[in-house]
């Protein structure tokens, strides 16, 4: 029927959106962010952010994973359309790579921004407690 092509069309999309999850936390840049999503997400818990930050911090994490995951797919793309070096496709690489650095950097900045008064208030109540 038509609903059961349909079903099996969304299965196909997730199965496919999942294989391709798979390989991008498969690269080695994908690791590295990560690592720093796993320790962010236990600083988040130790100075217990509201929901507001909280949804600000897993937002600019998934922006920063989904930046990486497209430079990744722009980088096989481009090696498959073309082997061997070009200046068109030197150029395309840098600006997918640039994308991730700019996720990045204001990934950086959103958490020095929701993480650096939480640690200040820590310390001062800990300062206050062994006075």
């Amino acid at each position: 029927s038509n609903m059961t092509k349909v079903y099996n069309n969304i299965t196909h999309s997730f199965i496919n959106a999942f294989n391709g999850l798979r390989l991008a936390v498969s690269e080695r840049n994908m690791k590295i962010h990560i690592c720093i999503a796993v320790i962010t997400v236990i600083l988040a818990a130790i100075v217990k952010l509201s929901p507001v930050e909280w949804a600000v911090i897993l937002l600019t994490t998934a922006g920063v994973f989904a930046a990486e995951t497209f430079n990744t797919a722009i980088e096989n793309l481009s090696d498959k359309v073309c082997p061997t070096y070009d200046n068109t496709i030197k150029i395309v690489k840098d600006l997918a790579a640039g994308a991730v650095l700019i996720m990045a950097i204001s990934a950086i900045i959103v958490g020095l921004l929701i993480f650096i008064p939480k640690i200040i208030t820590l310390i001062t109540c800990l300062y206050s407690t062994l006075q």
